[in-house]
């Protein structure tokens, strides 16, 4: 009897939890006895995962946020998961590891022109930890739609992850490869997950003697063989949503040889196959709201309780980005930049690869004079904390007075500052009334009251 095969593909990530003003993690308490999430996380799932050697076995993304702050807090963790990445390329010739879009946007609620940024910055972000190009991307929540794809393809990107729910296989042949026809008359490769045992190890993973049980059940005999079975779940279910999470995944990494499955990974298989079976995506879908996109939109019963405030976030957010991107655009032609290349380049100056003045000397700006370099620079970084106030998490839960919107609305505040400063638009009496509306089921407060708050904390009120 043939090998099945297995791909463990791990989403590990967290949300840009730093003050945009300070650059630091403010305390959060619910992480004691860790002073944040990040630290929390890391000593539960990340460190304890790449030092039994994990990241070298499975497919897995890290997330930009996520790696830049293990690379400047917990170094040793970063550099062991870079490393693996590493060996696991020299060793099969692919990459395992995966690039995803910088700032974790649902992509196809973006505008075009944020869809091609968030991809290019994701991929130079994989290129600097990596140093080499990446195969496949993860899609943030698995949100696809058509021009999420179109936008990939053009990129560079040969294949992405889906869920089972989302793709019509017209030759089901487990996990895939499948090829997808794209509108521009291209073709894409995706693989998909298998939901029930996906959602089987996310949330109700065995513990101790039940583990040989549910590997015995899941993965031994059930499902065709040489066909994939692609488990895809947070990276953070090892560990940190399930304390026995990097216990089970050293099960699942080395029980092989007993229950009949040969481990593999997306990017080998890409490079293994060639003609594979044709499926169609099911647009504006993700893997985490069964009513399209709602979720990070109006709202929807994915979460518990009065949605309304979701809308209301997501309107004021997207007027300020239209007058920020009116202001950027009409300052960056009066000063002869194409706005849009030289927005998509300046993640290398966000990378700490350059400075602002040589990024902008090397795209033909050295001319400037200090007043327009230094106008135009603080438009650019603007332009990032405008990308960095779409995060997904903070539309994903049910409140609005959580961490996560308020990283929405503290990077809002940034950008709008920032633009601010260095032209005369009064940009921060729109944000604050288009905010109003925004409330908290459970306390109260408002969109404009968090941005009042978050103002004084950081000394700009």
């Amino acid at each position: 009897m043939s090998e099945r095969l297995l791909c463990i593909h791990g989403h590990f990530y967290q949300p840009p939890r730093e003050d945009p003003f300070t650059g630091e993690i403010p305390p959060e308490p619910d992480a004691a006895p860790y002073g944040n999430w990040n630290e929390r996380i890391t000593a539960e799932c990340y460190a304890p995962n790449a030092e039994a050697g994990h990241f070298e076995r499975i497919s897995f993304n890290l997330g930009e946020t996520l790696a830049g702050w293990l690379d400047r807090h917990a170094h040793p963790t970063y550099a062991s998961i870079v490393a693996a990445a590493r060996a696991y390329r020299e060793s099969h010739g692919v990459a395992g590891a995966l690039a995803q879009p910088f700032h974790h946007t649902i992509l196809p609620l973006a505008s075009r022109r944020d869809k091609i940024c968030q991809i290019r910055w994701g991929l130079a972000g994989f290129r600097f930890r990596f140093g080499h190009e990446p195969l496949g991307m993860w899609l943030p929540e698995m949100a696809v739609d058509g021009e999420t794809l179109e936008a990939l393809a053009a990129e560079g990107v040969r294949f992405t992850l889906l869920s089972d729910e989302q793709v019509e296989m017209h030759a089901p042949a487990g996990g895939g490869p499948y090829s997808v026809s794209l509108g521009n008359s291209d073709e894409f490769r995706i693989f998909v997950r298998d939901r029930s045992t996906s959602n089987a190890l996310s949330f109700q993973m065995p513990d101790g003697p039940q583990m040989d049980e549910w590997l015995r059940e899941r993965l031994g005999a059930s499902g065709q063989r040489e066909h994939l079975l692609l488990i895809a779940s947070d990276g953070e279910t090892f560990g940190h949503h399930h304390t026995q999470g990097v216990e089970f995944l050293g099960r699942l990494l080395s029980g092989g040889e007993t229950h009949g499955y040969r481990l593999t990974t997306p990017g080998l298989l890409f490079e293994q196959h060639g003609a594979c079976p044709s499926a169609a995506v099911i647009e504006n879908t993700a893997w985490s709201c069964s009513h399209g996109l709602a979720r990070w939109g109006a709202g929807c019963a994915c979460t518990e309780g009065d949605s309304g405030w979701k809308g209301m976030l997501r309107r004021a957010l997207d007027n300020l980005a239209a007058e920020l991107d009116g202001i950027y655009e009409r300052e960056a032609g009066r000063l002869g930049a194409d706005a849009w290349p030289l927005r998509d380049g300046h993640i290398a100056v966000v990378l700490g690869q350059m400075d602002g003045a040589t990024y902008l000397a090397e795209n033909g700006l050295g001319r400037l004079s200090t007043e327009e370099s230094e106008r135009l620079q603080g438009l650019l970084e603007a332009q990032f904390y405008r990308q960095q106030m779409y995060t997904s998490c903070a539309l994903f839960f049910e409140d609005l007075d959580r961490h996560e919107p308020r990283y929405a609305v503290a990077n809002a505040a940034r950008a709008t500052l920032l633009t601010e400063s260095v032209t005369e638009a009064g940009l921060l009496v729109g944000l604050r009334r288009d905010l109003a509306p925004a409330i908290s089921a459970s306390t109260g407060r408002t969109g404009t009251q968090m941005l009042d708050d978050l103002l004084q904390g950081s000394g700009q009120a």
